[in-house]
């Protein structure tokens, strides 16, 4: 990635190897509960070469005026950044047997990605694949999400694996681990948000290649254990708008959470060197 873009200036990024954009891993994505025009534009203008997927979430996309979601849809793809609404909408659309009608009009939209989760209802697996075979075949980039929204469901880990796997088989682009957006009491994080390292590793000694994850992470804690646990091209979700800058800086060891890590590193590699 071009380095000191604002400065000008020949000094490297701390955590280097960071991946530049058109990238398969190191992917971000922004989770929009409902902004305007003008804001979306201020920050796809600050913030672009960081952005890679744009969620306008839950059912948010439902209340639009249709002149507007268009005209959001158009500025964001026009970016070169992936759109798409939230799973929960999808959810609706198949309990109300609509999935069809679903998929036709997020296309005449012009949305270019869909999320199939089932983290309000239960699909059975027949289903499940068929609406992420249905999608790509429509031309979607698909990301699927596995878990639950209701903190009283378990995290099976052994069960999630074999979901994941079947995603991809499907057909899915990635798979999200869910953590909504509040990252607490949910999937991989405990009440209070803090990473369970336990199960990361089981989920990370399950998957075939950790770069078809996206870890729903919106606390900088997450984020900062994430990217020092997987290195700065973690593939990261559920981003406030408001953050992509900070979580950018983290990539890169402009943080002291991270500079730090890459000091660290650095120390270890001068130690070795020596001996």
């Amino acid at each position: 990635m071009e380095e000191n873009k604002g400065w000008e200036i020949d000094i490297k990024f701390p955590l280097q190897g960071r991946q530049k954009k058109p990238r398969q891993v190191g992917l971000t994505m922004v989770l929009d509960k409902g902004l305007g025009l003008t804001r979306t534009e201020d920050i796809l203008n600050l913030a672009d070469d960081y952005i890679d997927f744009y969620k306008l979430s839950f059912g948010t996309s439902a209340l639009y005026k249709p002149e507007l979601l268009k005209e959001k849809i158009e500025l964001v793809t026009a970016y070169g950044i992936d759109i798409y609404p939230g799973g929960t909408y999808l959810e609706v659309a198949i309990k109300q047997d609509k999935l069809a009608e679903y998929l036709q009009r997020a296309k005449e939209l012009g949305f270019s990605a869909i999320e199939v989760s089932d983290g309000t209802i239960s699909l059975s697996s027949d289903l499940r694949s068929q609406t992420i075979k249905k999608a790509v075949k429509q031309g979607f980039k698909v990301l699927s999400e596995i878990g639950k929204k209701d903190k009283r469901v378990e995290f099976e880990i052994p069960k999630m694996l074999k979901q994941l796997k079947q995603d991809l088989d499907d057909g899915a682009y990635k798979v999200i681990v869910e953590a909504r957006e509040s990252g607490k009491g949910i999937s991989i994080y405990d009440e209070q948000g803090k990473l369970e390292k336990r199960k990361l590793e089981q989920l990370l000694l399950g998957v075939d290649n950790k770069d078809d994850v996206i870890w729903e992470a919106p606390l900088k804690s997450q984020q900062v254990e994430l990217i020092n646990t997987l290195g700065p091209n973690v593939n990261l979700g559920n981003i406030a708008p408001t953050e992509i800058l900070a979580l950018e800086s983290l990539r890169v060891g402009l943080r002291g959470d991270t500079f730090r890590t890459a000091l660290l590193q650095e120390d270890n590699w001068d130690t070795f060197s020596q001996v």
